[in-house]
């Protein structure tokens, strides 16, 4: 059994997409349908763009999202239906790719919201000023403990694989949180260059700001059944995802529970589609008996079509 999964905010780089982009046509249509349905630029926001300005929430969200989209289009051309995908999930951002990848939303209403939602926790970032911390080496609960007793806005943001958390709030009360886990066992507490606190109480309003352009998408039913960051679950009735998107924005990303579910349900080979190996190594920490392959450029692809069909 196959999946497909869709990294998050910090793989971005500059040149991101471009090799598949300049060969295969298929990439450079997803580039020009999000271009028209933004109004930016795709290609020169991902090829052109310095480390600096990518980084920005509203132009990371966006480039991500073109660059995975475009690459599971990659794919998905070369397969023309011929491997059944039982799963679909995406980190954070990388659920929008997911819906997209899934017919759940078209590509373009995709676009239109992944811009909304960068602009949106940008925005935020300013007005309630937070940060985020990785957390290595300690454990859910004994994390949650440690966020319990800090003072301050601080939760578990994300729960990527066994060892590796991410705490977000106030910029005080993470570091507080992050002294408190070195001390209650963690191994590192490295503070993320980020614009805010994402997926914490400190996106409350923003998430109610980002229900107003959810409540004007279409949701189709889609081929794919995808794993919501929020439930960890496969969502079944496409009418929930705009409380599960708006959710998504303040709770937790629950990527260690989305891919044991997906593990107990029988899938061992996870496609990583668009920038970076990121998911490919939360993987190994995961289930170490699953398999990873990667979709972001030629090379990439040919190896994973290859690997499907030996």
């Amino acid at each position: 059994m196959i999946a497909i999964v869709f990294p998050g905010q910090g793989s971005q780089k500059p040149g991101m997409g471009k090799e598949l982009y300049d060969l295969r046509p298929e990439s450079r249509q997803v580039f020009e349908t999000v271009t028209k349905a933004t109004g930016i630029d795709a290609a020169k926001l991902c090829f052109e763009t310095d480390e600096e300005t990518l980084r920005q929430t509203q132009n990371a969200q966006l480039a991500l999202y073109t660059c995975s989209v475009a690459a599971w289009s990659c794919l998905s051309a070369h397969l023309q239906g011929e491997v059944r995908i039982d799963g679909v999930a995406g980190h954070s951002v990388g659920e929008y790719a997911a819906l997209a990848a899934a017919g759940v939303l078209s590509v373009e209403e995709g676009a239109r919201l992944v811009q909304t939602r960068g602009q949106i926790m940008a925005k935020a970032g300013e007005k309630h000023p937070g940060t985020m911390a990785a957390i290595l080496g300690l454990d859910r609960d004994a994390l949650e403990k440690v966020c319990k007793s800090t003072s301050g806005i601080v939760v578990i943001a994300n729960d990527n694989c066994p060892g590796q958390l991410v705490i977000s709030g106030e910029v005080e009360a993470v570091a507080k949180a992050g002294e408190a886990a070195i001390a209650a066992g963690a191994k590192r507490a490295l503070p993320l260059n980020v614009s805010g606190a994402f997926h914490s109480p400190l996106m409350d309003e923003s998430a109610v700001e980002m229900r107003k352009a959810l409540d004007q998408a279409t949701f189709a039913e889609g081929w794919g059944r995808v794993f919501s960051n929020v439930t960890a679950q496969p969502v079944v009735q496409q009418g929930v995802w705009p409380d599960l998107l708006e959710r998504q924005l303040k709770s937790p990303v629950r990527w260690t529970e989305t891919i044991q579910n997906m593990v107990n349900e029988g899938v061992k080979t996870y496609i990583e589609c668009g920038v970076g190996d990121v998911l490919s190594g939360l993987l190994k920490r995961i289930d170490r008996d699953s398999k990873g392959l990667r979709v972001n450029s030629l090379e990439t692809l040919e190896e994973t079509v290859g690997a499907i069909r030996a």
